[in-house]
């Protein structure tokens, strides 16, 4: 019998749709906008995501995540069946078989709602995974050894660390602390250091084009930013370099680490040598943050690798996984 396999990266800042054989056919932002006295949904990803900001009082558009776990369930579940379709094409005979990751510290709760919300959006079966795992996979880990791997996956709304080990989780943790914080703490240092409000697209370009995790003596890493001046009500525009941004996320990134540490003392001593060998291996949007992997180093004397195409290792993970669902099998937390 005929049946598609679908895998979806359910990320708080962005959601990715990956197809076997095809590749990451939809990455677009995990916004949805709703008609408000209507309840009804407008419009999902790339183009509910123009309206932030910009919706007259009868439209809002906001993530239906946070912190990585469904926030509003019925909208999450109107944002997977956009993505699901979009995946199935006009032609849609079978219902397909889907793939979904959650963080590393999912409630049991949260997962059950994961399941429900993709089966009542089409899906035929659902299948949860821990994003740790399918970021390791799609990093092109062999997971499956006797063997321990580390994996730091750092994405919108969390952070997920975990040490794995035959398939399966040793030791992990999950802090609600990624590149949306980044992103606040950037917008709060302006706002106190230069009496200028930004929004949080100005945030991240900030994060993005100039930010690094430590130090840098680069002069030439600076940018000029435009905001609303707190006292004056008028818009401004103000230079800054790249140590700012630094300095405005390190207690962010500080928690981060703190987080990396707890995970490394909780790890079996055979283990800890073989991550001594192999290093730590980042993946997600966060892993694009300049020199995030020398402050890792710096700080826990385990050398730190960037992982390919940080931000399609979970989706790359859900589709290897979806393919090979009998080797991976003890990774499977639940199904449908």
């Amino acid at each position: 019998m005929f049946t598609r396999k679908i895998g979806i990266d359910l990320g708080t800042a962005n959601t990715l749709v990956f197809v076997p054989k095809k590749g990451v056919i939809a990455n677009e932002p995990s916004v949805v906008a709703v008609v408000r006295n209507e309840n009804t949904v407008l419009a999902v990803g790339n183009e509910a995501r123009e309206m932030i900001g910009r919706t007259p009082d009868t439209i809002i558009a906001y993530r239906p995540l946070r912190d990585g776990v469904i926030a509003d369930y019925r909208i999450t579940e109107a944002m997977l069946r956009y993505f699901i379709n979009k995946a199935g094409g006009r032609f849609r005979l079978f219902r397909p078989e889907v793939m979904v990751s959650v963080p590393a510290g999912v409630t049991s709760t949260e997962r059950r709602a994961v399941i429900e919300a993709t089966i009542q959006a089409g899906a035929k079966a659902a299948y949860v995974v821990k994003e740790p795992v399918l970021a390791a996979i799609g990093a092109g880990i062999p997971i499956n050894e006797p063997s321990g791997h580390m994996v730091v996956d750092i994405g919108g709304g969390t952070t997920d660390i975990a040490v794995i080990s035959l398939g399966g989780i040793v030791t992990a943790t999950s802090v609600k602390v990624a590149g949306d914080k980044l992103d606040k703490a950037i917008a709060d240092y302006i706002k106190k250091n230069y009496n200028l409000a930004i929004g949080d697209r100005t945030a991240e370009d900030m994060k993005i084009q100039i930010g690094s995790a430590i130090p840098v003596d680069d002069e030439s890493l600076k940018m000029e930013i435009r905001g609303r001046d707190l006292m004056t009500g008028l818009p401004r525009t103000v230079e800054i370099h790249s140590n700012e941004v630094t300095a405005a996320i390190a207690d962010e990134l500080d928690e981060i680490i703190r987080a990396i540490k707890n995970v490394l003392h909780d790890t079996p001593p055979e283990l800890s040598a073989d991550i001594m060998n192999k290093g730590i291996v980042v993946s997600g949007g966060g892993a694009l943050l300049r020199n995030i992997d020398e402050l890792i180093l710096q700080e826990t004397g385990v050398p730190a690798h960037i992982a390919d195409e940080p931000l399609l290792c979970v989706a790359k993970g859900t589709g290897i996984a979806l393919e090979h669902l009998d080797v991976y099998k003890r990774s499977i937390m639940s199904k449908r």
